[in-house]
């Protein structure tokens, strides 16, 4: 894989499974290795973006909740408490190792309107040239049926079509596509490399792939393909690992890359 050795703006979207525990709480540990990693990835001159998912896994978490609410405003009420929590673990990670992080709030229809659009791409583009990082989620707390982006993964390849970046990282809880769920088929393998998502491709994605997170191999695919249509590679790994970034940005094996030929 040699698709993201000369990357210079990666775009690294992490699900909720991978950011918390079980419990709803955060995964302290891995979340210092992601912030270390990518505080280094910096440090080497690549201009991160991290889309991050947990608000509302973490604030069912803080709350002391069974279970995630199954309603709009439990969900959004979880959102703002995780949301906070959130923010104030990356901002203290990251400035531990030496870098500004921004909180960037989206919703669907800031970034479909044209003028709104335009302003998001400003703001992106200035804090990377402040040589802040920006940190991205979706404004669970506000976000309707009507303006939602549904998932992250989404949100994420919609940002790295905004930012152009040179490459999209989606970190899971699974590594990568597989011909059949591994969870659940032992003789099931992994596709290395995509290059054209069709029906068949589509059919080998189940549902969400984790109680805590609410996207799935589905809206990975999603996602790639919204990312090629740009000629953006994507890659989608597991998370369990962040160090394993290093060996992306390498161009060595790593999950599943979708690109164009």
């Amino acid at each position: 894989m040699s698709s993201f050795e000369h990357c210079k703006r990666l775009v690294v979207k992490v699900g909720t499974s991978t950011l918390t525990h079980s419990s709803g709480h955060l995964n302290l540990r891995r979340v210092d290795e992601l912030v270390k990693v990518l505080s280094d990835l910096k440090n080497s001159g690549i201009e991160i973006v991290l889309v991050s998912s947990g608000a509302v896994g973490v604030g069912v978490g803080e709350l002391g909740l069974r279970e995630r609410p199954n309603t709009l405003g439990g969900k959004q009420a979880a959102a703002a408490v995780g949301q906070c929590a959130l923010m104030y673990m990356y901002d203290k990670e990251f400035a531990e190792y030496g870098h500004v992080t921004a909180q960037v709030l989206l919703t669907r229809d800031g970034v479909e309107d044209d003028t709104r659009r335009q302003n998001i791409i400003n703001t992106l583009e200035c804090l990377l040239g402040y040589n802040a990082l920006p940190i991205i989620n979706e404004n669970d707390t506000v976000s309707t049926e009507e303006i939602e982006f549904g998932d992250n993964d989404t949100l994420s390849a919609m940002v790295a079509v905004l930012v152009k970046a040179d490459g999209l990282v989606l970190l899971t809880d699974i590594d990568g596509l597989h011909t059949a769920d591994p969870r659940r088929d032992p003789d099931a393998a992994r596709i290395d490399r995509v290059t054209v998502i069709d029906d068949h491709l589509l059919s080998l994605a189940g549902g969400a792939g984790s109680t805590r997170g609410t996207g799935g191999m589905l809206t990975k695919l999603h996602a790639a393909q919204i990312a090629m249509n740009a000629n953006i590679p994507t890659i989608v790994m597991d998370g369990s690992h962040p160090a394993r970034l290093y060996d992306v940005m390498e161009g060595k094996p790593c999950g599943t890359l979708f690109e164009k030929e």
